[in-house]
């Protein structure tokens, strides 16, 4: 046991000398706005008491924030014209927004005009993972915020049509490697999904687009009942849980629908298809290993938390996380 604990401790230390790098540190508001994260929790702890699917949702929010641009907060900003990041189409089912925007409100009635927004969802995402009874992680702060949000930019995204070798290339763009990628795929332990974001695998898996053209690595007993929930490769309103069962919990389960072929995405059955991300996916599989995929993950959320951020003077302190100051 104290070898295990010797271990995360150094894996998150040599995590945090990466993130003072960029000039983030776990204080950063010690002296500026001591309260931030009480508050931000405080607002968190009510939320989810009141809609615990809203966990997974924030979560992906900053895993989408931090792939474009990097973690800058401009996955938040408005467009009169709907040409933002939140106007694309991996991002037109995001949900939280309106609650961003609460949590924010009271940062800045708490700390006017010192916490940036990005930093505020960094620090919500290790709040839905661990109020969903996940890992807990001092959050490295002090990112600004940008002031550009393009659409077109989203193809920066992981797909959850992608196989491996597309995953590892936009991991990578992120300094991100094949085990972030393993490790962060495993945060679709919470949330939903829309129907269209797989039914291809149900309905149009080679083009032919009929109920026989069906992925053949997706498990049959899975797939019926995914079938059974997606009627149609047109349905565009049905969620389906990515983790059948305890899609609130964080947990290892994940690993355990992967290694059965029952990944919701091909991003998911992808994990399978490599050597390194199918023994890390079958290690999990068994439960034993908790403690050690926590601190995983923690470490993963860390550094992908470091992706080109804006710092110093750079970028600006938004008020209002949808519009510029400007």
């Amino acid at each position: 046991m104290a070898s295990r604990v010797l271990m995360v401790a150094l894996l998150l230390a040599a995590v945090a000398v990466s993130c003072t790098k960029a000039q983030l540190k776990e204080k950063f508001y010690s002296e500026t706005c001591p309260s931030v994260e009480d508050v931000v929790r405080k607002e968190m702890a009510k939320a989810l008491s009141a809609a615990p699917s809203l966990a997974g949702p924030l979560l992906r929010m900053h895993f989408h924030d931090c792939f474009v641009r990097g973690c800058d907060g401009s996955v938040l900003l408005d467009s009169a014209n709907k040409t933002a990041e939140k106007d694309a189409k991996p991002n037109q089912t995001l949900r939280g927004f309106d609650f961003v925007e609460r949590v924010k409100a009271a940062v800045e009635k708490a700390c006017p005009d010192t916490v940036s927004c990005a930093d505020v969802l960094a620090l919500m995402a290790r709040d839905a993972v661990w109020l969903s009874k996940g890992p807990f992680w001092e959050v490295p702060l002090g990112r600004r915020d940008g002031s550009v949000s393009i659409s077109n930019e989203t193809n920066q995204l992981p797909p959850p049509t992608a196989n491996f070798t597309v995953l590892t290339q936009l991991f990578a763009a992120k300094n991100l490697d094949t085990k972030d990628l393993v490790v962060l795929s495993a945060g679709h332990t919470i949330g939903t999904s829309h129907c269209f974001s797989f039914s291809d695998r149900l309905y149009n898996f080679t083009g032919r687009v009929n109920p026989s053209d069906i992925d053949p690595t997706l498990e049959p007993q899975y797939m019926a009942r995914l079938k059974n929930k997606c009627a149609s490769l047109n349905d565009n309103t049905t969620l389906v849980e990515m983790d059948p069962g305890s899609f609130r919990t964080f947990d290892l389960d994940y690993f355990k629908n992967v290694v059965k072929r029952r990944g919701l995405f091909h991003s998911d059955g992808a994990l399978l298809t490599n050597s390194f991300t199918r023994a890390y996916v079958q290690r999990h599989a068994g439960g034993g290993y908790k403690e050690e995929f926590f601190a995983d993950f923690a470490a993963s959320m860390i550094k992908m938390g470091n992706a080109d951020v804006l710092t110093g003077s750079q970028g600006e302190i938004r008020k209002k996380c949808s519009v510029v100051n400007h």
